[in-house]
């Protein structure tokens, strides 16, 4: 890029450079990329208190994703079996078909998962995390055992709060045409008019 000489150019070189400056300072200071992560989930249209648990969210998964790479899981379809365990024992689905209920396609499922369905998520990960530490889990078997049975917590937690409610949590809802923040405010006015 440096040696174009266009200055149509100029304005990209210097747009890659603030980029390249921008990574190297989150490199040096993680703090800023979680800021920037958060600032692109407000300008999609998320609220604060759904930024906090999705942020909460990518940190437990990290861990038990940690915890599976030290104990020999190295492909990506190991991770995919073991994540699919944990999302079928916690909502009755593979990941793969709960983004077909709620129609997505190349979208992040959790990017389309309202509070409920996130913290059970977290749930379902966290418990498996410690099943596999307190197991001392090796074998790729136990793991799956781990995360079949971490899953099991989340969806007997899920079939409780469900039979409270007296509907289901797992939900077709997305934010593909209202934000997560339209929504709630939306729910927050239907039940304002309720009362």
């Amino acid at each position: 890029i440096q040696s174009i000489p266009s200055k149509k150019a100029e304005p990209f070189k210097l747009w890659l450079a603030q980029v390249g400056y921008d990574r190297v300072k989150e490199i040096e200071n993680p703090e800023l990329a979680q800021t920037r992560m958060k600032e692109i989930y407000r300008q999609k249209g998320y609220s604060d208190s759904w930024i906090e648990k999705r942020v909460r969210g990518i940190a437990v998964r990290d861990e038990l994703t940690d915890e599976w790479k030290k104990r020999g899981v190295n492909t990506e379809k190991e991770y995919a079996i073991l994540t699919s365990e944990i999302s079928q024992a916690t909502f009755g689905l593979t990941p793969t078909e709960y983004k077909e209920l709620k129609g997505l396609k190349n979208e992040n499922l959790r990017d389309h998962m309202d509070d409920m369905e996130i913290i059970l998520t977290m749930l379902g990960e966290a418990t498996t995390n410690r099943f596999t530490k307190d197991r001392d889990s090796k074998k790729f078997n136990e793991l799956k055992k781990d995360a079949k049975e971490g899953g099991d917590v989340a969806g007997s937690t899920r079939k409780n709060i469900e039979s409270k409610l007296g509907k289901s949590l797992v939900s077709k809802e997305n934010y593909l045409k209202k934000t997560e923040k339209e929504k709630r405010l939306e729910y927050k006015n239907n039940r304002e008019k309720l009362k």
